[in-house]
């Protein structure tokens, strides 16, 4: 294990979103500067979601335009049709990134469709952009479904090569509510890698039953090296009850700095990141690094 990892900051997104605190865009946009500054380049800032349904996305725009870009970094926007892509592009967002999900039964309840119908939904998406802009796909609910229990591999590796034939550069495979095991972690990561390829693969895993950082082990074992962290472990999901926070992207850090892996990233500043945001959602930090750093700093 001797490769560079890259890791995708998705706390301002996909952290924040479920959240119950909603932050002002200029401390959204203030996180982001300060993830920049500790060595994120690739960073998910926010989504173009109507507000009715994620009011903590609100105002993505306004920290797009507040947030200082990283030296050759990328800000990513999730967008969930065309509409949303057209506010992406207006507000400046360097990537976007779409989702479907591997169980009918969540696409159903959490965006009122099929799957087939969420790829549809994309499509204009795609033909928009031309290859003008990078798009990142999402495959959730990969390991387990709130709804549906077990969700056949069949499912994950097809719809992995439906978004990267659509043109998506890497396919995140997502374990939405936290219920995969390290076994399981690497037999769906070299599954979807041997249909798109590793290098198109990044695997997102929450924290839920306390197994992500042993599932990221498990990937890089099957030769994935993008992985989607969440500062001070914010989040979970709204569309999936349970569902604890993302793993913190200091625990992922320490791990992999442990193991002599370079991320880029400075881990004392990413952790005062995640103090900030923390102190402003009114709640400690999850990330089992800070609090153990901060605790031998009080001693």
């Amino acid at each position: 294990m001797t490769a560079d990892i890259r890791i995708v900051e998705v706390g301002p997104r996909d952290g924040l979103q479920a959240e119950a605190r909603i932050l002002p865009a200029s401390v959204r946009a203030e996180l982001v500067d300060r993830l920049v500054a500790a060595g994120l380049v690739s960073i998910e800032v926010g989504s173009f979601v109507s507000p009715r349904h994620v009011p903590q996305m609100a105002d993505t725009a306004a920290v797009l335009a507040g947030a200082r870009r990283p030296g050759g970094g990328r800000f990513i926007a999730l967008v969930p049709n065309l509409q949303g892509l057209e506010a992406a592009l207006a507000a400046g967002a360097d990537e976007v990134a779409v989702f479907a999900s591997a169980s009918e039964a969540f696409s159903s309840r959490n965006i009122n469709c099929s799957v087939a119908e969420s790829l549809e939904r994309f499509r204009p998406v795609f033909e928009r952009l031309d290859g003008t802009l990078p798009v990142r796909g999402y495959v959730s609910c990969a390991f387990g479904c709130p709804y549906e229990g077990a969700v056949p591999m069949s499912a994950v590796t097809r719809l992995s090569a439906q978004l990267a034939e659509m043109g998506c550069y890497e396919v995140s495979v997502a374990d939405t509510i936290g219920i995969a095991t390290p076994h399981q972690a690497r037999a769906v990561a070299a599954a979807v890698a041997a249909e798109i390829g590793a290098g198109r693969v990044a695997l997102h895993f929450h924290d839920t039953r306390g197994q992500a950082l042993a599932n990221i082990y498990a990937g890089l074992d099957a030769g994935i090296t993008s992985f989607d962290a969440s500062v001070a472990g914010l989040g979970g999901c709204p569309f999936a009850a349970g569902a604890t926070g993302n793993v913190a992207t200091e625990d992922v850090v320490y791990m992999l700095h442990g193991m002599s892996l370079s991320t880029g990233i400075d881990l004392a500043a990413l952790i005062a990141a995640g103090e900030f945001v923390s102190q402003h959602l009114g709640r400690r930090t999850g990330s089992r690094v800070a609090r153990a750093q901060a605790a031998q700093a009080a001693a």
